[in-house]
């Protein structure tokens, strides 16, 4: 992933120096419980542990190097760290592994912390969502179907709803943790034959994994279920982000991302003040649904193990990791700088005459005795007089005589704003159950 659109924490997860040192603390555990269960002595399980080397570049370059004459990084890798070992205790590193039964564990242990970084990402952003949709809880909107005034609602009420599907997202990283925080040392073709199963569960306790039975290789149904659980942040990111691109809209301007001093919105037109970020967010929220069909394509393998999902799985499953990190964090800074317009917001409302509250007028009539079929007309015939020809919708209204029959109190109910509003509430004693 280009450093653009990811963040250091997400980074040291994947490097080559702490993928490494993965693999050498896999190892050194392995031949450790092979200690215990007397196959390596302990003395020589010490050495290895004593002697093991530091991971850094060097050791990153040595590997690759290595590989140049093996052609196989695990065994490249076994090489350099056995060399850097020495002596005859070397030896027993591998001892009755197979690459996967390394690399796989690893890449779990990763995902598993790539998954709580995403986890605390997504609880910064429930925070902020949540505070906000509270501040906003009586901040009067237009809600808008197919692009077009429905009935009114609340900024906060919008907020809210954002703030469930985040909680929900969190939900999945938090299954999909689960899900992925499992190893596997059981040799080649998963039975065993050469390594104790004693060894794999004493090292699946020391790093926090679960051992579960495989093939060669971890099943990829686990690699997809993490995967989904990130093309659904960025799915959740997207909509929010073109909602608020919709509402900046200059007939809309409801909404504004903050513009710091010092920022150019355009190298052309110097009153241009666009969102950006909101723009960023939606697009790579693509990269990650396109990420997202080849990890499912990733599940299906030949017999008990093909090394198809591997190239596939050193781009997509890092560079989604860091994309969905950063977009959790590039929406938390955008709602965090969010200008809200709520004079913007009212205006908007009361700008097409009433029209928002045929509804209300409808039901009326039908309590009134009408047919549906008949008042909705009426309604309908009023509202368009009132659109084409910019005139007070209630005014409109009034000039029928079966409408003038509801009297001036049911009418005053059907356009009280506060009548619509009434039981928003429900969607706030949902949020309030929200763990933040």
């Amino acid at each position: 992933m280009i450093s653009r659109y990811s963040l250091p924490e997400m980074e040291s997860v994947f490097a080559d120096e702490t993928r490494f040192s993965r693999w050498v603390e896999i190892e050194l555990l392995a031949t450790e419980a092979h200690a215990v269960t007397g196959v390596v002595p302990a003395t020589d399980a010490a050495t290895c542990r004593s002697k093991a080397p530091v991971i850094d570049a060097s050791f990153v370059d040595a590997v690759a190097e290595r590989e140049k004459v093996t052609d196989h990084d695990v065994a490249a890798f076994v090489d350099v760290l056995q060399s850097r070992i020495g002596g005859a205790e070397a030896g027993w590193i591998h001892y009755g592994l197979t690459s996967t039964d390394v690399v796989d564990t690893a890449l779990c242990w990763a995902l598993r912390d790539a998954a709580d970084l995403l986890i605390d990402a997504s609880s910064k952003l429930l925070r902020v969502l949540v505070n906000m949709a509270k501040a906003h809880r009586d901040t009067v909107m237009i809600g808008r179907t197919h692009g077009v005034h429905a009935e009114p609602t609340t900024f906060g009420a919008k907020v809210a709803l954002w703030a469930l599907q985040v909680e929900r997202d969190r939900e999945r990283l938090v299954n999909a943790r689960r899900t992925i925080a499992v190893c596997k040392l059981s040799g080649a073709v998963g039975t065993y034959s050469n390594i104790d199963p004693r060894v794999e569960s004493a090292v699946a306790s020391s790093l926090g994994l679960e051992p579960v039975p495989a093939t060669q290789v971890i099943s990829r149904d686990r690699h997809a279920e993490y995967m989904w659980a990130c093309a659904s942040v960025g799915a959740t990111c997207e909509m929010i982000a073109m909602e608020l691109r919709h509402l900046q809209r200059t007939e809309v301007r409801e909404v504004e991302e903050g513009f710091k001093s010092g920022q150019k919105g355009s190298s052309a037109m110097p009153h241009k003040r666009n969102p950006i970020s909101a723009e960023t967010i939606s697009g790579l929220s693509r990269v990650l649904r396109g990420n997202l069909q080849a990890a499912l394509q990733d599940v299906a393998l030949w017999h008990e193990r093909d090394i198809s999902h591997s190239s596939v799985e050193r781009i997509v499953l890092p560079d989604s990791s860091m994309l969905a990190h950063y977009m959790l964090h590039r929406l938390r800074r955008l709602l965090e700088g969010l200008q809200v317009s709520s004079e913007r917001m009212r205006a908007n409302l009361m700008s097409s005459h009433g029209l928002v509250f045929s509804q209300p007028v409808l039901l009326a009539l039908v309590q009134s005795g009408l047919s549906r079929d008949d008042a909705y007309r009426i309604v309908q015939e009023a509202a368009t007089i009132s659109w084409t020809g910019s005139r007070d919708f209630r005014g409109v209204l009034e000039e029928n005589d079966r409408v003038r029959q509801l009297g001036p109190a049911i009418l005053d109910d059907a356009f009280d704003l506060s009548r619509s509003l009434g039981r928003i509430g429900v969607v706030f004693d949902a949020l309030d159950r929200i763990e933040v």
